[in-house]
């Protein structure tokens, strides 16, 4: 019975990868249909804190959320499989669509795609938002961290907002039931695995002149320290790769930036793209050796932490101040959320795109009022912007 539940959640997993558009927020409104209301496989409560505890953390979170929905149901076996399933799909498609960059260039084939993604973006913040924010506090919350990550984009944003968030409802814990504490048993072998790796790929990157290991050092070493998701590592790597370090073209870079946001599953598998064009010089396998390089690079140093923070998160809930954290936790993320889509949506405002505008009120009300699969709100976004 075990064994088909797990193959059961494989393939939602699957199903997921190769269907959710959007980027975390999306994802975790899409997590909570399937594995909460259609599986049961954990509650509504239990899936949000999971999504604020892996907010917390650098590395993609939405792959970290889903890697500890494994371990839940299945162990750190099912988690290892969980993350593989989740990530191959995108993986896939980005690297394939390095190899065949000469069939990418006419960008108007993607162009309905951002504004679809940014309406998917408001869609998810306004449902999560009736969910996590219970009271004016959280409001106030929520309007500020999106002020502050506008105006400040920083990769320090992120982690400082939701710190500064957690701390403020954490003062709110005696409207949390006591529970008996117990000694916290804390295993350190998957945080010395982050810091271990972290420190290695550094020494040995100095060392030498072979670029897999250093597109792995430079991978991992930025999986490690981005918070915020895909909108915030996209503009890291671009400073590294493009401004700094020369490695690949700008369009280039944009073309596969706006292809990764356009496609289901982890942004973050834009650096199987990178890890492409950076070994364009070398042979076909060589190549496809820097697509396994910058895929591993990007989702180790996240899966480590989430390994070691799932396994002493039930310990730490004994605390009432860490569980009322989590009321400012998510409202932060929500408006970290809105500050995202503003982003987006700058760029279209200076350009006067109102085409862009229709497509995103359009793209909003299908999925609000209606049922019509995400893959093929897309697929249409793809349809348009081939006939025009």
């Amino acid at each position: 019975m075990k064994k088909i539940r797990r193959l059961i959640f494989l393939k939602d997993v699957l199903m997921l990868a190769c269907t959710s558009f959007g980027g975390p927020q999306v994802h975790l409104a899409m997590f909570i249909d399937l594995f909460v209301k259609k599986r049961n496989y954990l509650t509504e409560a239990e899936l949000l804190e999971l999504q604020a505890l892996c907010a917390f953390l650098p590395g993609p979170t939405s792959t970290q959320t889903i890697t500890a929905l494994g371990y839940k149901i299945g162990g750190p076996n099912l988690a290892y499989i969980t993350l593989l399933v989740w990530i191959t799909p995108a993986v896939a498609v980005m690297t394939a669509a390095a190899f065949g960059m000469t069939y990418l260039q006419n960008r108007d084939l993607i162009r309905f795609i951002q504004p679809i993604g940014v309406a998917f973006i408001i869609h998810a913040g306004f449902i999560l938002g009736q969910k996590v924010i219970k009271n004016s506090t959280g409001i106030i919350l929520m309007l500020l961290s999106a002020v502050f990550a506008f105006y400040y984009q920083s990769p320090w944003v992120c982690p400082i907002a939701l710190i500064i968030g957690g701390t403020f409802t954490s003062f709110n814990y005696k409207d949390y039931p006591k529970q008996t504490p117990h000694r916290m048993v804390i295993p350190w072998a998957n945080f010395n695995l982050f810091w271990g790796f972290l420190l290695f790929l550094a020494v040995l990157g100095h060392f030498t002149d072979y670029e897999p290991v250093r597109l792995f050092e430079n991978f991992y070493r930025n999986g490690s320290l981005v918070f915020g998701g895909g909108q915030v590592l996209a503009p890291m790597l671009y400073t590294e790769f493009v401004e700094f370090k020369h490695l690949i073209r700008g369009d280039d870079f944009l073309t596969g930036m706006a292809l990764s946001q356009a496609l289901p599953g982890p942004v973050f598998a834009l650096t199987s793209y990178l890890g492409v064009l950076v070994m364009k010089g070398g042979t076909w396998y060589e190549q496809l050796l820097g697509s396994a390089v910058g895929a591993a690079g990007i989702f180790l140093p996240g899966t480590f932490l989430i390994f070691f923070v799932y396994r002493i998160w039930g310990q730490l809930k004994q605390y009432r101040g860490i569980r009322a954290s989590l009321d400012g936790i998510n409202a932060t993320s929500i408006g970290l959320t809105l500050a995202a889509a503003c982003t987006f949506l700058v760029p279209m405002v200076q350009r006067v795109d109102i085409l862009g505008f229709i497509t995103i009120i359009i793209t909003f009300a299908l999925i609000h009022f209606t049922k019509i699969p995400t893959f093929f709100i897309f697929l249409g976004g793809l349809i348009l912007g081939l006939i025009v």
